[in-house]
């Protein structure tokens, strides 16, 4: 018989301050906030290292070990080309649809029109009472889909309390993503309240009424903005089925909660826990005890790129595990062609099978809360919580969460970080790989079904407007760069194109050589490489030859302070506009007064470099 021994009793114990002490040695003065804290958008410090959380346990939500539902869109603007979708996705593992109607907040120019024969020939076929989850994605126009659904389960005799129904309605979202309402919201509540209860009477058993916040996470909000926006909605759902005469108890069953899952794994889990704290908190200010909410997920659109698609796998698969990890009760996940068009079989197929490994082969689903006790997530996730709850109160004291959307205080405090995050996305502070970080301007585009997107539908009156959030994506302003350099190509049969003039030997130049040629080519400037030149006049000779019009220095510090100002004055006197890779320091006035007139370095503003490139390129 032997005696196994734990590894970590043949080392002393670690303490923080002996890490602390050997990080300072690493970092050789810099500073450590700079180096290693970050902050969220909504002003939240991360540290680079936490102790385990002190007495924390599991936030109760999905049961502990069951798998979240496998949600497939459905959503061919034709009814029998979606419902061969949808048969063929629950075929092949999901175990729910997402029935995406047009104009909704994912729709992406496709979904169904609201019709009952629509819905009738979208569900031919399928057994709605086999266990499957049916949640739809509404928009004001066809907020009517619901009710032809239960008069299907009608006509078909099944019983409605035996079909997984998620309504979807939400007035508040549709508000906030249209701007526009056909009435007030003393009106719609009372329609809404009218809509959810019949639903009830019937027999389903719901929630059928959705806190959405992919609405605030698509316009570019923080992860506080989001949740305080869900809470908020569902506040203001809970009061209108109230004063409809539905008791508290019955009313908070009819409301359920759906979050964007990002690509950051932990800013997603963190938020996900924090949902159901907040609500938690809301259900004890009213009297209630709290049950777990059902919260559903899907991957956030605004991450998502339409160059080197591909990449968009990766951040979905992120995004996914984030997502069940943090205890969604379902997830969908977008294609990663999504941004181009309608997704092709392909495509939707990597997204089923995207969960179904995450489920049935890395048992994501199997520990209840596996992030309780990490002190870095349960320090986010009180973080979002308590900067959520400032939030949620500042909407509240704005009359509620319609009274603050007409009034705009919303879309102000959204906009102000879709400022920053814009910001950050130009500096390459936040990197899109495939975009702004390691493009390749050989990719091939991918492909999608050939199905034109339409206008979506429009309420036939409008009697309140404001400003709608707007549905971004990050890499827009690359992709718009990318995309005035594909024109240049099918039009001139040549991309713009920027000379390297590097100096010295490759050791010297190729690190910044290298960070030239990712940073123009994120723009669709082909930079060519080449392994130096033996002095000046060789690498004059070859700009001349090139026919580039911009010229960018590539070298070390050490070769800058002997060579650049000289090879600024002979490149621009052979008619370059001159670049150089690296901030310039000390040789900036130098090396302005010898013609450089651009510095390209990390931090700088890529976007508004590469366009005023693009202007002298002619790239349009």
């Amino acid at each position: 018989m032997t005696t196994e021994l734990p590894l970590a009793t043949e080392f002393p114990p670690a303490t923080q301050a002996e890490w602390r002490k050997l990080v300072d040695a690493a970092l050789k003065g810099a500073s450590f906030d700079k180096k290693l804290v970050t902050q969220t958008y909504d002003g939240l410090r991360v540290e680079p290292l936490y102790p385990r959380a002190a007495g924390a346990s599991p936030i109760a939500g999905r049961v502990p070990g069951t798998a979240w539902a496998l949600m497939q869109r459905v959503d061919h603007p034709d009814p029998a080309a979606a419902n061969k979708q949808a048969l063929d996705d629950l075929m092949n593992g999901a175990t729910g649809l997402t029935v995406v109607m047009a104009g909704s907040v994912s729709a992406n120019g496709y979904g169904l029109d609201a019709s009952a024969a629509t819905i009738e020939r979208v569900f031919k076929d399928i057994e709605l009472d086999a266990g499957i989850t049916i949640d739809f994605n509404l928009s004001p126009p066809t907020r009517l889909a619901a009710q032809h659904f239960a008069a299907l389960v009608k006509s078909r005799k099944i019983a409605p309390a035996s079909v997984g129904l998620r309504a979807s309605l939400n007035p508040i979202g549709g508000f906030a993503a249209t701007g526009t309402a056909p009435r007030p919201w003393s009106d719609v509540s009372r329609n809404f309240s009218g809509l959810v209860r019949e639903l009830a009477d019937q027999g389903f058993a719901g929630p059928f009424a959705v806190a959405d916040g992919r609405i605030v996470h698509n316009a570019g909000g923080s992860e506080a903005q989001e949740l305080s926006f869900a809470i908020a909605g569902a506040v203001e759902y809970l009061r209108a089925l109230e004063a409809s005469g539905l008791p508290l108890e019955a009313a908070r069953g009819m409301i359920y909660f759906r979050l964007a899952a990002d690509a950051d794994e932990f800013i997603t889990i963190a938020k996900f826990r924090a949902l159901r704290k907040l609500w938690a908190r809301v259900e004890e200010a009213c009297g209630l005890t709290p049950k777990p909410t059902y919260v559903a997920a899907e991957t956030a659109w605004r991450m998502m790129t339409k160059r080197d698609a591909d990449v968009n796998m990766l951040r979905m698969t992120l995004a996914v595990a984030a997502a069940g990890l943090g205890g969604a009760d379902s997830i969908v996940a977008l294609p990663h062609t999504a941004p181009f068009g309608l997704p092709d079989a392909f495509a939707r197929r990597v997204a089923r099978n995207t969960q179904l490994i995450l489920l049935e082969e890395s048992n994501l689903a199997k520990v209840a809360d596996p992030a309780a006790g990490s002190g870095a997530i349960e320090g986010l996730t009180s973080k979002f919580c308590a900067a959520a709850w400032v939030q949620f109160q500042e909407i509240e004291a704005a009359g509620g969460c319609w009274a603050a959307l007409e009034r705009r205080v919303i879309q102000r405090n959204v906009a102000g970080v879709r400022a920053e995050r814009e910001k950050a996305v130009a500096r390459r502070k936040d990197a899109i790989t495939g975009t702004s970080d390691y493009p390749n301007l050989g990719e091939k585009t991918a492909k999608v079904l050939d199905v034109a997107p339409a206008a979506p539908p429009k309420e036939s009156a409008v009697a309140v407007t404001t400003e709608a959030l707007p549905r971004i994506r990050l890499a827009e302003p690359f992709e718009r760069l990318r995309d005035a350099s594909d024109r240049m190509l099918m039009k001139t049969g040549a991309r713009p194109k920027l000379f390297l003039a590097t100096l010295g030997t490759l050791p010297d130049f190729t690190a910044r050589a290298m960070f030239a040629k990712n940073f123009y080519e994120a723009g669709g400037i082909e930079t060519p490489g080449h392994d130096g030149f033996k002095d000046q006049a060789e690498m004059v000779a070859a700009f001349k030859k090139s026919g580039a019009k911009i010229a960018c220095l590539c070298s070390s510090d050490k070769i800058y302070a002997v060579e650049a100002v000289a090879a600024a004055k002979a490149l621009t006197a052979a008619g370059a506009i001159v670049h150089l890779a690296g901030r310039p320091g000390e040789l900036e006035a130098a090396l302005t007064e010898a013609g450089a007139k651009t510095f390209v370095f990390m931090g700088c503003d890529v976007v508004a470099t590469l366009q005023a490139a693009h202007d002298i390129l002619g790239a349009k």
